[in-house]
């Protein structure tokens, strides 16, 4: 574990990073296939914020409490070597990456320990385009016909989806949720931040080991350099807890 003003000033050292970089992340052995007329942009902009997190809301923060349902919770869905997470409020479901192929139950099944069902999932954000992260998009999308996917247009072209993709830049908001584009893993990887909730998602931006934070997969990270440029930018923002796409999460003092 290295603190983040020792890491950032090891990125800047160019070379030296690499030695930080030893823990494998993504693989990208798992085929994806490109959907004809799968990108749509999103219109989700900085200043409809609001919009985003309340357009598709069917059910008041009181008719959650009533269903059970937690008003606004964050839930890792462990799958093992990889995570994805699930992020509601009042009664309404986020989905951040979508896990390997046959992980459907296992979101479902978080869904299902916080008061949800696939009817309440109503926003996909896939932080790249590797199979482990996006393996059950078709069987997820499938499951819950009026949710809405977002990813870095760069990646897009490379997700098997049965509806189109938005596309979501940095500075964009969606659910709420503040995109922030760290490329260089994939061209197209973008990370969360919840920024009331103090909890960034990194994907695969960053990895956790040992309680603390290593640099991106050399092995299956496709712009070293931009990946290590990008660790620098999540660096400079503020946030108590860290979920990772692979490693265990940070749960204070994050940034």
């Amino acid at each position: 574990m290295i603190t983040r003003r020792a890491f950032i000033t090891t990125i800047g050292r160019g070379s030296a990073a690499i030695a930080l970089i030893g823990v494998a992340a993504c693989t990208t052995d798992e085929p994806v296939s490109t959907t004809s007329g799968n990108t749509a942009r999103a219109t989700v902009t900085p200043s409809t914020t609001a919009s985003v997190a309340t357009a598709t809301s069917t059910m008041s923060t009181s008719e959650a409490t009533e269903r059970g349902v937690a008003s606004e919770e964050w839930r890792r869905v462990n799958l093992g070597f990889v995570s994805a997470y699930v992020f509601v409020r009042a009664g309404e479901a986020a989905l951040i990456d979508a896990g390997t192929s046959g992980s459907a139950s296992q979101v479902a099944s978080t869904l299902g320990d916080l008061g949800l069902d696939w009817a309440d999932l109503s926003t996909i954000v896939l932080t790249h385009h590797h199979g482990d992260h996006v393996g059950s998009l078709p069987a997820i999308m499938e499951a819950a016909p009026d949710a809405i996917a977002y990813a870095g247009a760069e990646d897009i072209p490379n997700i098997s989806s049965p509806r189109p993709i938005s596309a979501v830049a940095d500075g964009d908001t969606v659910f709420g949720l503040a995109v922030i584009a760290t490329p260089g893993h994939t061209p197209g990887h973008i990370s969360i931040l919840d920024p009331d909730g103090s909890v960034l998602v990194a994907g695969d931006a960053v990895i956790g080991e040992n309680g603390g934070v290593v640099g991106p997969s050399a092995q299956f990270t496709a712009d070293l350099e931009t990946a290590h440029s990008s660790v620098a930018k999540l660096g400079g923002l503020e946030y108590e807890i860290v979920y990772f796409g692979h490693g265990e999460p940070v749960t204070s003092g994050g940034s």
